[in-house]
């Protein structure tokens, strides 16, 4: 189980008195209590979120969604109902997180047009908290023995000591020679987990040579313009067959069919991101033994720009396009690998030997013939071709002085 983001910031290197790129990655280990230790962290995590769904109806009642307001009307409660002040703090940010994220998506329409059934009844229902959401703790209320591999964190009970955890070599050599910090206690399914938020330092990005362009698609997930088509046949026969088990489970609608429906769910969302990590993985390792950059199409708003047919709907949202541009611009960062995004517009139908652009260039899904200088190709690999041209352009005019010109 990995979970990565895609959150850059800067740490200021004392040695160098320098500034240093670093990306933050979220380290994902086990945890492996005994069963009394289970039980307390059990107890615990219920009543961290029933506290959450408490002061969320306190901030959607007195219309304070704010952390420093919002404390005080809800901190002292808290303290004594027995929540430590480490964990009442975070409890109050989840709140206001959660309310904050909520803005968010009715900015941007995702419940609807305003007015609309679902949008009003969200509006009007205070936020509440699965029973075994995960809650945050940082090095106050929870710290590692790594030699031990153990774990000590506040409960209600007192402070839980030796609580062993298990983690990859990799896993463990991050945990230990990294700045760590917010962490998440997870329970999925019963089996505990610990989100561990590490800094990893970026290596120093070099010059490239030139770009590898990637187009991303349907038919094929990912192409790349050395000819590579990366989660091709086989993994769109996965996606069918899913779908079809889906619409069978959904056609019964009994309670059992739902509880397979969201296990099946949870499988396959972690086969899409084991699948984007290894085309993440090869696509930055070519880069990087090859000194070149990485050309990405800038899919934002794509949804909203582009209508589909009903049946390709299904298709083209079944897949995670935003989180494998995520994983490849984490992965180039730490390999010292640049990234752009280009305009995708019109790669499909540019001819990437003479540019010549137009509809009748793609005459199939897989096939490209252009019309004005009569090049035959791959339609995904000379889209690809395009977006590494792209990319390059992009590349050199981020290097260009904006300035005004030398006086004479």
């Amino acid at each position: 189980m990995g979970v990565t983001t895609d959150c850059f910031g800067c740490v200021l290197s004392l040695a160098g008195c320098r500034m240093v790129d670093v990306s933050k990655i979220v380290v994902c280990v086990k945890l492996t209590p005994s069963p009394e230790q289970a039980t307390v962290l059990e107890s615990t995590l219920r009543a961290l979120n029933d506290h959450a769904t408490w002061v969320a109806k306190v901030a959607h009642e007195r219309g304070v969604t704010r952390n420093y307001a919002l404390r005080k009307h809800t901190y002292q409660q808290l303290r004594e109902a027995g929540v430590g002040s480490q964990a009442a703090q975070h409890v109050i940010k989840r709140v206001c997180d959660a309310y904050r994220a909520r803005r968010s998506n009715l900015h941007h329409g995702n419940y609807g047009p305003k007015g609309s059934a679902r949008r009003e009844r969200i509006e009007s229902t205070p936020i509440t908290f699965r029973p075994d959401s995960g809650h945050p703790y940082d090095a106050r209320n929870l710290s590692f023995a790594l030699d031990a591999r153990t774990i000590s964190l506040w409960t209600f009970q007192g402070r839980l000591k030796d609580v062993p955890f298990t983690g990859s070599p990799d896993q463990i050599k991050t945990l230990a020679e990294h700045k760590r910090g917010e962490t998440d206690l997870l329970c999925r399914d019963g089996v505990w987990f610990l989100a561990v938020t590490v800094e990893v330092p970026d290596a120093p990005q070099v010059e490239p040579d030139s770009f590898i362009g990637v187009d991303l698609g349907i038919a094929n997930i990912a192409t790349t313009s050395d000819g590579q088509i990366l989660a091709g046949r086989k993994i769109n026969r996965y996606r069918r067959r899913q779908q079809r088990l889906r619409q069978k489970l959904q056609a019964k609608g009994t309670k059992s069919t739902k509880r397979l429906l969201k296990k099946r769910r949870r499988r396959e969302a972690r086969h899409a991101k084991d699948t984007n990590h290894q085309i993440s993985k090869r696509i930055v390792a070519v880069a990087e033994r090859t000194s070149r950059g990485i050309a990405l199409e800038d899919l934002t708003g794509i949804l909203r720009r582009v209508r589909q047919r009903k049946p390709q709907r299904a298709t083209l949202y079944s897949w995670s396009f935003h989180q494998l541009g995520q994983f490849i611009t984490y992965k180039a960062k730490r390999a010292g690998v640049p990234v752009v995004f280009v305009d995708p517009a019109y790669s499909s139908r540019e001819c990437a030997e003479c540019s010549y652009t137009d509809k009748a260039n793609r005459i199939s899904q897989a096939s490209f013939i252009c019309r004005s200088c009569g090049v035959v190709a791959h339609a995904d690999r000379n889209a690809s071709h395009v977006l590494a041209r792209r990319g390059q352009g992009v590349w050199d005019a981020g290097r260009q002085s904006h300035g005004p010109p030398d006086q004479p």
